[in-house]
């Protein structure tokens, strides 16, 4: 980093970017603590005194602007703020953990000891070293789910002033992005900068592809704006009749977003039809509950509009694991074209916005268990029984984070959210730990099945055990999450803590060397098949990249021969990849 005296002009603007600080915190409802703020800005505009960013401007403005992020997109208070303000005081200064504890208070040293633990990110050149550091993420985001929230703020205006890194850096910082802190970002609510994530992250994994999307959304947004306006005046009367407080907004796609269904379709940009979203929040009135204000909404905006008979997605009565609420319905508008509609209240929309902040905000005490809360649980169980294997760890992890969702039921009814793959057997364990080792099947809407039979979004489930059934060892290849895994790996090791639990299922190791086009994606597409498809334990990677061109070597722990020769094939099927070479270690 540069060091040299600032300007009068670059003083003036760091003061600016604090008052602007002040006035973003003055909007919040939080309990107003301005001298600990000032006291953290002015100490931490010392400690960087003179010293630049690559970019030429003063350092101080990162943390500044972390610190707005923290406060105007996530909604945290005074303690987060001073945390984000001081995030890289200790890694970069003479000051340590103990200083900032003394000066302020130990929850901010605290929360600063973890940022610095995390500093240096999480990908390094192999894959068992990213693991680690993955590891020590989670660690800090155990003790005090604040610290992820500021990196995930610091990492955000680090992608956005990512143009004064190098090439290779900017590749590396865009991946780990893409790879771990979009997934959380979305895993913990924060819908808009997760979008922003992935937005920067392909801008600097595929710039030419990101200008040319950016550019038509440029040219059609005038259009749809137009649309919007039109579209939206007999709803307007409509919600003025029902005698609601309302706003009507509308989002325009991400890049990032359209650039996915082009792909996931193979459709060009002029058939992405929905490209736009209208968005209604109001305030919900006492007569009757949310759900059924929202449902009186959507039938009113049906009897004046067409809806699309697939396109329904009700998150009101059972909300997505990371807490979002809010009712979908697509609709044909007046010029033919199809409008996505989504109906929330202004506690949903908070909820959506802010994330984790909102989500406690709005918990009506201890009873008051969300999914979020489920998985934030989760993860701590997790860390609670570690695998020794680094990499079996970042995979058991990965296998909560990406995720999709089913619903299903138990006997009484109750709604049971559940990864997509899940088994009957993933089931038992989600229910108790004491009901996994002993279940021996299920009726699967009254019929028998096995605890390998995948579940299906609306099955319900009743599950059958015996007091005579133990687990085995082939009953790892039959689940996908993280809470059965750990529980039958710890079962195995108990009764054999010095042996390796695989051993007696013979695994073998297959090396790959894969090679292929430098495609955005691609890499992520090789992880995905391996980990979260076949749910293999990857041992090792590493890849190497050169003109166009990607080499990527991969040791994956496998038990089945037929399983290594689907994983080739899946890898073979990946559009880009020339050539992939086995061979195995017995």
């Amino acid at each position: 980093m540069e060091t040299s005296i600032f300007t009068p002009a670059e003083e003036m603007m760091i003061e600016r970017e604090f008052q602007a600080l002040l006035d973003d915190y003055a909007n919040t409802v939080h309990r107003q603590k301005i001298e600990i703020i000032t006291k953290a800005f002015q100490f931490a505009n010392q400690a960087h005194k003179g010293v630049r960013r690559l970019s030429g401007e003063p350092y101080i403005m990162h943390p500044l602007a972390v610190a707005r992020i923290v406060v105007k997109e996530i909604g945290l208070g005074s303690t987060s703020i001073c945390a984000a303000l001081l995030h890289d005081v200790v890694e970069d200064t003479d000051y340590s953990v103990e200083d900032i504890a003394h000066q302020f208070n130990p929850k901010i040293a605290q929360i600063v000891e973890g940022l610095t633990k995390i500093s240096g990110g999480v990908f390094g050149n192999k894959a068992s070293k990213q693991a680690e550091n993955f590891r020590k993420l989670l660690l800090t985001m155990s003790e005090d789910i604040r610290v992820i929230l500021i990196k995930i703020a610091d990492r955000l205006h680090n992608m956005g002033t990512l143009s004064a890194q190098s090439a290779e850096k900017q590749r590396k910082i865009a991946n780990e992005t893409q790879y771990i802190y979009a997934p959380l970002a979305n895993r913990l609510g924060l819908f808009p900068i997760k979008s922003e994530l992935e937005d920067l992250s392909f801008k600097y994994e595929f710039p030419e592809k990101y200008k040319e999307i950016e550019t038509k959304l440029a040219e059609v947004k005038e259009r749809e704006l137009a649309n919007f306006d039109q579209f939206v005046i007999p709803i307007q009367m409509k919600m003025r009749e029902l005698g609601y407080r309302f706003t009507i907004t509308a989002r325009l796609k991400s890049v990032y977003s359209i650039w996915r269904k082009m792909q996931a379709k193979h459709i060009p940009f002029e058939d992405v039809y929905d490209l736009q979203a209208v968005r209604i929040i109001f305030h919900p009135n006492d007569a009757t509950s949310e759900k059924d204000q929202c449902w009186t909404i959507y039938c009113a905006i049906t009897e004046i509009y067409s809806p699309h008979p697939e396109r329904i997605r009700d998150w009101i009565s059972t909300p997505k694991m990371n807490g979002y609420e809010a009712l979908h319905v697509t609709v044909m508008g007046q010029r033919g074209q199809w409008v996505e509609v989504q109906i929330r209240t202004e506690r949903m929309h908070e909820l959506a916005e802010h994330g984790l902040a909102a989500h406690w905000k709005y918990k009506s005490g201890v009873d008051d268990d969300t999914e979020l809360d489920k998985w934030l649980r989760g993860i701590k169980e997790i860390l609670a029984h570690p695998e020794p294997d680094a990499m079996a760890f970042l995979d058991t992890f990965k296998l909560n984070l990406f995720a999709h969702e089913i619903f299903v039921f138990t006997p009484a009814g109750d709604i049971k959210i559940m990864p997509m793959g899940a088994t009957v057997l993933d089931f038992a364990y989600s229910l108790h730990s004491e009901l996994g080792p002993k279940c021996i099947g299920a009726k699967v809407n009254h019929k028998m099945m096995p605890i390998s039979y995948v579940l299906q979004s609306g099955d319900q489930i009743e599950i059958l055990t015996s007091n005579s059934q133990k687990p085995e060892h082939e009953w790892l290849n039959m689940v996908i999450t993280a809470k059965a895994q750990t529980a039958i790996k710890r079962y195995f090791h108990k009764l054999s803590p010095d042996q390796d639990i695989k051993d007696s299922t013979k695994p073998f190791l297959v090396n790959l060397d894969v090679r292929g086009e430098d495609k955005f994606g691609i890499v992520m597409k090789i992880l995905s098949i391996i980990t979260e498809q076949l749910h293999l334990n990857m041992k090792d990677m590493h890849v190497t990249s050169n003109e166009g061109w990607f080499d990527c070597s991969i040791i994956v722990q496998v038990y089945k021969e037929t399983i290594a020769e689907k994983m080739c094939s899946e890898l073979r099927s990946i559009p880009g990849i020339t050539s992939v070479n086995r061979t195995d270690t017995k």
